[in-house]
């Protein structure tokens, strides 16, 4: 049985995150999918498609996993740290537009 790494606090598993979003293909593509998403949940609001809303999770995470399983080669930390790695996606979104990553 592995053991897992249990993080105390966001701020302990970002450096993590970031070292698992090395690649700058991923790093690219996970921008992409968190833009689409805000797109789509702006298009979903204005025009009160609520059915629609199913797709914000193909969008984000369909970007996310290309990147992970064919640039990154490694596994989602999405799989293991779900709200940790829902978090780091938008610190990562905002670290990127602020200029702090590079893109």
């Amino acid at each position: 049985m592995s053991e897992t790494k249990q993080y105390e606090s966001f701020s302990e598993f970002y450096p993590f995150y970031l070292a698992e979003h090395s690649n700058l293909t991923c790093r690219r593509l996970h921008f992409v999918g968190s833009t689409l998403v805000l797109a789509l949940l702006v298009y979903i609001v204005t025009s009160a498609s609520w059915g629609m809303i199913l797709l914000l999770p193909v969008v984000g995470y369909g970007f996310a996993w290309v990147g992970h399983f064919f640039f990154e080669k490694n596994k989602p930390a999405t799989f293991t740290y779900p709200w940790y790695s829902f978090m780091g996606d938008w610190v990562m979104y905002k670290d990127i537009i602020t200029g702090k990553i590079r893109f």
